[in-house]
């Protein structure tokens, strides 16, 4: 199937800056995570093709799927979670790869940004793997040959 995206126009580092400058408007935690749930709601359906046990991410607190469109020079990401707060982390995560060339994805240290927004440090440990799984796939898919 012939992807119909448009690719992002900003960089990742420029995406990132933008995450940045949201979360420093926020307050507080609280509203910091109200505001990765509400990411999280805008969210397009994942069809139930795709709500299949590979696409599953182990080590989540709850279940997540992470598709993944190969696009040949770029891949595109499509997600669920069955937990409010997994669907905003992934959500968020998607918002920054989803579109992106293998070269971006690997070339861009998710753990130095979202250390940076300060997200692993509001969620519980578990939550935190989680995230770090996510990324993982992402990575993974970047890895894998160009389909």
């Amino acid at each position: 199937m012939a992807p119909t995206h448009t690719p992002p126009a900003e960089t990742l580092d420029e995406a990132l800056a933008e995450l940045q400058e949201s979360f420093d408007l926020l307050g507080d935690w609280e509203e910091r995570l109200a505001y990765v749930i509400e990411m999280g709601q805008g969210l397009a359906p994942l069809p139930e093709s795709d709500r299949v046990e590979a696409n599953l991410v182990p080590g989540c607190a709850s279940r997540v799927w992470l598709a993944v469109e190969d696009a040949g020079e770029r891949l595109w990401f499509h997600a669920d979670s069955d937990s409010a707060i997994s669907k905003g982390n992934i959500a968020l995560l998607l918002g920054l790869y989803s579109g992106r060339t293998r070269d971006e994805i690997l070339g861009f240290d998710a753990r130095a940004a979202l250390d940076s927004l300060g997200l692993p440090q509001a969620l519980t440990r578990q939550r935190a793997n989680g995230l770090n799984q996510m990324v993982g796939r992402i990575r993974e898919a970047a890895l894998s040959p160009a389909g």
